[in-house]
């Protein structure tokens, strides 16, 4: 380097280089096209938001929901076989021709109070919506209540027997509650963080790559002095 003055500048150049390659801000050049985007999803409106909430929160409060239902089921499904054997009696039903046809209707009324325990029990069992019974028993507790009031306004119904209705709308109420609480079939179940499961994976083993020959770094190669070269060349002639 002391003889070699070219050399010197080249050595003290590529070390500047160098210092501002390292220590220099790299500019940031990375750009994403219009079209990706324009294909990312949007962003989760509030209304969103609160739906996910609301669907973390549907299957805890669904359960005491279904036990209460199915507590209501058994109930009404023991009133409407307690009128089929007869154990109740069919004192409320007046202004109707014949024993045969009071009788008769005493046991559809039991019929309906079977059905109805059952299908509530049903529904208690399941964790779909129960959107489908809903029309039908909206139907039939509102029919129920009208003609309950006009009886009981009238002095045709014992009080007794419009308590035992009672159960058929806390029924109601709880399915109705149901169909608003329970997921829709139609969409995908709120997916659980994984907690404590044991997983098996069965990956195949990658064979170990080989490692890529390394690159030669710049060095500095000294310069031999004028006169030793020309004895080195005339040497090799």
């Amino acid at each position: 380097m002391d003889i070699c003055p070219q050399c010197q500048e080249w050595y003290d150049n590529a070390a500047l280089v160098t210092r501002l390659a390292r220590t220099g801000a790299v500019p940031v050049t990375f750009t994403v096209d219009d079209a990706v985007l324009a294909a990312l999803p949007a962003r989760p409106t509030v209304r969103a938001s609160a739906g996910r909430l609301l669907d973390r929160v549907r299957g805890p409060a669904a359960v005491p929901l279904r036990i209460a239902l199915g507590v209501l089921g058994l109930a009404q499904f023991l009133l409407g076989a307690a009128q089929i054997g007869g154990l109740t009696a069919a004192s409320h039903l007046h202004g109707v021709a014949g024993v045969e046809g009071a009788n008769h209707l005493w046991h559809e009324s039991a019929a309906w109070n079977v059905a109805l325990g059952a299908g509530f029990a049903w529904i208690a069992l399941r964790r779909v919506r129960p959107t489908g019974i809903l029309p039908t028993l909206t139907a039939f507790v509102v029919v129920l209540t009208l003609l309950t009031t006009d009886d009981l306004i009238g002095g045709r119904v014992e009080f007794t027997r419009v308590l035992s209705h009672s159960l058929i709308v806390l029924g109601f109420l709880v399915v109705l509650a149901l169909s608003r609480v329970l997921p829709d079939p139609g969409t995908p179940p709120v997916r659980r963080p994984d907690r404590g499961r044991w997983r098996a994976t069965f990956d195949d083993v990658a064979e170990p790559a080989e490692p890529a020959e390394p690159v030669p770094g710049l060095r500095i190669v000294r310069a031999a002095p004028p006169a030793q070269a020309t004895a080195d060349t005339r040497r090799a002639a």
